[in-house]
């Protein structure tokens, strides 16, 4: 039985086809059978041999809601037929594909046995595959430029001949007819010669000539050769002229221009001057000293036009210029002191200067101008007499006392002061020429009364503006007046809760300017005013250090433990001053005093530790180690305990301290570490496996733990082992670079080269900023791609100081030992405590360097004490090496370092 739908479907079929009321015919038109008959679609394209013609036999007709269900009706039914064949067609189509790929197989599946038997092909045997040679033949590898030889001149004239046409007759051809040249053997020819006929050879001649100039104007350039007048070749530049950028219309346009201004307005002096200028700028030398004379005619009280013409006119001409201008403007300075200097003899200069300060004698500026060409004794008569003239100028009143001796210098000082009340340049002269006289007590007086003065007289107190006068005396050697300054000054205008930043920043500010006296001026007020400052103390320590004496960094020390007791480290570092100097007794005094204040300080057990057996005293620093596990039981304190039995090789008792170490205190790394190395030293493999075991599961953090445990297994040939712990290390200390490091030096040393560079682009894809890896991947680059990848890695760590050690050594390799030096510098200055970088330099300057270098590397090296490094703590570290210093520790270093190749 069909289902319902199928019989609905068909009852609307059949409607379609009556003539029903409901759709009435629309009206034809006329055309309307050609316009059908053109629509329809008769390509094969479109015939099919069950159904004729594609297209809908009713699309004519209109589309009501009875067609709309007949279409779902028939859609519904298509879709369930499709339904029950949709099985044995997706089966179908499922063998057709199997059988295709069975007849034509993928070249994956074609290799894929191949790619099975790979598993079992050795190292050997990998090594030995050729590699892929370049298959293009010769011609292809080895390409030739193209050649293009010029075509001689005769070829071109052949082409003109042969090629050449003519529409037109000239004169002679009309008369001759074209019959010009015979044949040979006749009176009469044809030639008839083409109006674009060309001269090939005076195409040559100018050719050449051009080539000629050409040469000769870079032939300057050939060694032994030259085109250019040495001697005139600065007067060829000066009268060449300026205006090759300019229009010629321009240059008319603004001649009209300044003509017009100068018609218009003969009196106005810039005018004229433009005027003049422009002629010059032209060229025109002689028509500009006609225009700027023809202005001093119009305008002879206007200075500027004066001037303008005593510089255009020639030597001879110009005195004659500058005296007229005078005689016109006798109030002059700037005209004077021109005609000064169109003088040649310094007699004629004075004589010059004496008349113009007879008519201006209140002029400062010829005052100066004539005092510097008097000796000394005619200076101070002439300052004299100009003080009296000019009694408000400060220059003129500080020469005239830096002149006189000390008496007269005081009156004449004082004279300025009672003229000039509210300038402070005076009164520091003042504070200056007392300091200089060791009047010393009457120069904070005299600051003093400066600022008291200052202040009656309305004067603002800028402390800044004080502060540079401070760095000023100091510069002059005015110490004790540059002091006297910051003390009066130094708190003017500052809230006090805002003191003490204030006054780091300021003494911050004269340190980076190189004022130390004043620096330390400012912190002896600080402290006067907070004594009780830890980090005021330490911060002038430090500047005594650094650049002070023993003697006042002691003095400074011993009153800084006075008013800060608790403070461990001014303690430790005046132990250390004394230390140094090698007073071991007052040392030793300094921790006595320092244990009473702080009984119970690590820091204070450990530095007298160490000052014992810095000297040899293994015995009372072992007493001292026992008290301090008895009062102050630290991590520290036990671990110094161990490592000093060990270092006097008492290993079982160094490990009976460090297990009862761990079981005071099982997080703290180091102990697994030293009980781990003192059983590879006595080659208790086991137990010091266990130990690292043990320490990496208690303190998963520590890099250096996981790295001793991977060391230990790779000394023993358990790479893989090593591998194990280091991966293992890496998924507890995620983007650690020193695992990732370890890891990639353990594949290269054991040649597995290519694994060791995925790991390397691994390890800089999780840390980027790695300066130790970009430094390691520099170097395992071959040679020609280091530049590139240090370019990289400057990009990436551009102030690490190993990539800029690795960067040296790059230079080193190539032989520029100038740039290696610099780079080197730069490295130790950014991270002065890298011992690596110190080591790799010192060896730089014992192969190129000189002696002075040598020790200059070696002093500052030991000034830095570097503690860290991975080639400077390996050697120092080494208990053969305990109590080497510094500047011993750096030759051995240097020497142990790889060459650079």
């Amino acid at each position: 039985m069909l289902p319902d739908s199928f019989h609905l479907a068909k009852s609307c079929l059949i409607n379609t086809f009556v003539n029903d009321e409901r759709h009435p015919k629309p009206p034809r038109k006329r055309g309307d059978d050609d316009d059908e008959e053109d629509e329809e679609d008769l390509n094969d394209s479109n015939y099919d041999e069950f159904s004729g013609y594609g297209g809908s036999l009713f699309s004519k007709g209109p589309y009501d809601k009875d067609d709309e269900e007949a279409d779902a009706a028939f859609d519904a039914i298509d879709k369930r037929m499709d339904e029950r064949r949709k099985d044995r067609r997706e089966k179908r189509f499922k063998q057709e594909i199997e059988k295709y790929r069975q007849e034509r197989p993928k070249i994956q599946q074609q290799f894929s046995d191949l790619r099975r038997e790979l598993a079992t092909v050795s190292d050997d045997a990998w090594r030995n595959i050729p590699e892929v040679g370049d298959i293009r033949n010769k011609k292809q590898r080895n390409p030739r430029n193209e050649k293009f030889t010029p075509v001689p001149d005769s070829v071109l004239s052949k082409g003109l001949a042969s090629t050449g046409s003519a529409n037109t007759l000239d004169r002679r051809q009309q008369q001759l007819g074209g019959f010009q040249t015979p044949y040979p053997g006749s009176m009469t020819g044809f030639n008839t010669p083409s109006s674009s006929e060309l001269d090939l050879v005076r195409i040559g001649q100018a050719r050449s000539t051009l080539v000629g100039v050409k040469l000769d104007q870079v032939s300057d350039s050939v060694e032994g050769q030259t085109v250019v007048d040495p001697k005139g070749y600065l007067t060829d530049l000066q009268s060449s002229t300026s205006f090759a950028n300019a229009d010629i219309g321009d240059i008319k346009k603004a001649r009209l221009l300044l003509n017009s201004v100068t018609t218009t307005n003969p009196n106005h002096g810039p005018g004229w001057i433009a005027s003049a200028r422009l002629e010059e700028v032209t060229g025109h030398m002689q028509k500009a000293r006609n225009i700027v004379t023809k202005g001093c005619e119009a305008c002879p009280r206007s200075e500027d036009v004066w001037l303008e013409a005593i510089r255009l006119q020639p030597k001879e001409t110009s005195l004659s210029i500058v005296s007229q201008a005078i005689r016109n403007m006798p109030n002059s300075v700037k005209l004077w002191i021109k005609a000064a200097e169109l003088e040649e003899e310094i007699i004629s200069k004075k004589r010059v200067f004496r008349k113009a300060l007879e008519q201006i004698p209140k002029s400062v500026r010829l005052w100066k101008e004539a005092v510097e060409l008097e000796d000394p004794e005619d200076a101070r008569i002439m300052l004299s007499r100009a003080v009296e003239c000019c009694p408000h100028s400060v220059d003129l009143w500080l020469a005239l006392a830096r002149l006189e001796n000390y008496d007269n210098a005081r009156k004449v000082l004082n004279k300025a002061r009672e003229n000039i009340p509210t300038d402070r340049q005076i009164w520091i002269t003042a504070a200056k020429l007392e300091e200089a006289n060791n009047n010393i007590a009457m120069v904070d007086k005299i600051i003093e009364r400066a600022i008291a003065s200052l202040k009656a007289n309305m004067v603002e107190i800028n402390r800044d503006h004080w502060i540079l006068d401070a760095e000023e005396a100091e510069r002059s050697g005015s110490i004790s007046t540059c002091q006297a300054i910051i003390k009066n000054v130094i708190g003017v205008g500052i809230e006090e809760e805002d003191c003490k930043d204030t006054w780091m920043e300021d003494a911050e500010s004269c340190l980076a300017h190189g004022a130390y006296a004043c620096a330390r001026a400012i912190y002896a007020h600080s402290l006067t005013v907070f004594p009780n400052k830890k980090g005021i103390w330490l911060r002038a320590a430090y500047l005594e250090k650094n650049h002070g004496t023993k003697e006042s960094l002691e003095e400074l020390l011993q009153r800084a433990v006075a008013h800060c007791p608790k403070a461990e480290v001014l303690w430790l570092m005046g132990a250390k001053s004394k230390w140094l100097s090698g007073d071991i007794q007052s040392a030793r005094q300094i921790l006595a005093l320092a244990f009473q204040a702080n009984p119970n300080s690590e820091e204070i057990w450990l530095a007298a530790v160490k000052l014992e057996s810095e000297n040899n005293e293994d015995e009372r620093a072992r007493i001292l180690l026992q008290k301090a596990r008895t009062t102050a039981p630290t991590a520290r304190v036990f671990m110094k305990s161990a490592n000093l039995e060990w270092c006097l090789k008492k290993l079982d008792n160094a490990l009976a301290l460090l297990k009862e170490g761990i079981e005071h205190y099982p997080t703290f790394a180091k102990f697994y570490m030293m009980t781990g190395q003192i059983y590879e030293q006595i080659d208790d493999i086991e137990k010091a496996r266990e130990v690292y075991s043990n320490g990496v599961k208690k303190c998963p953090k520590s890099v250096p733990l996981w790295l001793l445990s991977a060391r230990l297994e790779v000394s023993k040939g358990e790479i893989t082992k090593a591998r194990s712990i280091l991966e293992r290390g890496r998924s507890r200390n995620p983007k650690c670079p020193e695992l990732w490091l370890h890891a990639v030096r353990i594949e290269n040393e054991h040649g597995n080269k290519p694994m060791g560079k995925s790991l390397m682009a691994k390890a800089l894809q999780e840390n980027p900023d790695s300066g130790i890896l970009w430094a390691e991947a520099i170097f395992m680059e071959t040679r020609p791609v280091r530049r590139t990848k240090s370019l990289d890695a400057m990009k990436r760590c551009e102030h690490d100081a190993h990539v800029l050690v690795a960067v040296a050594r790059l230079f080193w390799s190539e032989s520029k030992v100038t740039k290696a030096r610099e780079w080197f510098h730069r490295a130790v200055k950014i991270d002065p405590d890298n011992g690596d970088a110190w080591a790799y330099m010192y060896k730089l300057e014992l192969q190129h360097g000189t002696e002075a270098q040598q020790q200059s590397v070696l002093k500052k090296c030991s000034t830095a004490e570097p503690h860290h490094g991975e080639k400077w703590t390996a050697i120092s570290k080494a208990k053969e090496n305990w109590r080497l210093k510094t500047d011993e520790l750096l030759p051995i270093v240097a020497a142990n370092l790889s060459p650079v190749v």
